[in-house]
């Protein structure tokens, strides 16, 4: 597909999500930035997760929305990545298939990243219920982030991450094949000297109702050591150091 100058394009790895997805599309229907595609990569779902999906473009007839069909399952990674590879637009943005955005997510985002020229940006955002409500919690994310903060401070949030495919070249932004494949993938691209910039505001909602991964804090401690281990191949000592600092900011992202 030709890439048009300001285009998002929104990726969206859709795995049993039938009871969500409508809510997200809306979510992105309902965006004061129309320039958009949504490009949902069903991952092999054991649900009707495509069959809403399906209705949901017939009923609306917005042909920017588009559904690819990965055949079986693969992970998110993979997903994320097939979108990315069949994406037209110059910007990429990343959504969960259960999660929200504001209305002016885009608009804001976009402009910020032009205002800064930025080639990585991310938002704050506010956990929600299951129903998709929010909480009150608001996380606030700094103005920066370099490799070796990023590293202590996992606060950069998949759905609120957009990135200039114009400054970061689309096959520099694969992901691993590995748990937390998006975190991997932000120290990946720091180690190289981008810097990331942080929009204190909040556009989006995190629903945690159903992520068990995430809400298991001993496998997210699993995730984080494996990341310092094997995708940063540091030490004992100094994955222990960075991990003490990544569990603080953990905890006080949720109280």
């Amino acid at each position: 597909m030709e890439e048009t100058n300001n285009r998002v394009s929104i990726v969206v790895p859709v795995y049993n999500v039938e009871n969500f997805i409508v809510e997200t599309m809306d979510s992105v229907r309902s965006q004061t930035y129309s320039d958009w595609e949504l490009l949902l990569v069903e991952d092999g779902s054991s649900d009707n997760s495509a069959g809403v999906i399906e209705e949901y473009r017939q009923r609306t007839g917005d042909e920017r929305i588009r559904l690819i069909r990965q055949g079986k399952n693969q992970g998110a990674a993979r997903a994320r990545n097939r979108g990315v590879l069949e994406a037209g637009g110059r910007y990429i943005a990343y959504l969960d298939g259960d999660d929200l955005w504001m209305p002016r997510k885009l608009e804001h985002e976009l402009a910020f990243m032009q205002e800064k020229k930025a080639a990585f940006a991310f938002t704050g955002y506010e956990f929600a219920d299951e129903h998709g409500k929010g909480t009150g919690k608001v996380v606030r994310v700094p103005e920066t982030l370099n490799y070796k903060q990023a590293l202590k401070n996992t606060t950069i949030f998949t759905t609120t991450v957009m990135f200039d495919t114009q400054r970061i070249a689309k096959k520099e932004l694969q992901m691993p094949e590995m748990k937390s494949e998006d975190t991997a993938l932000w120290w990946k691209i720091l180690r190289g000297g981008v810097t990331a910039y942080g929009l204190d505001e909040n556009l989006a909602l995190y629903r945690r109702g159903g992520k068990t991964l995430s809400s298991n804090k001993a496998e997210a401690v699993r995730r984080i050591w494996n990341l310092y281990r094997q995708a940063e191949c540091m030490s004992v000592l100094s994955s222990l150091w960075h991990c003490c600092f990544w569990a603080v900011r953990a905890v006080k992202r949720r109280i």
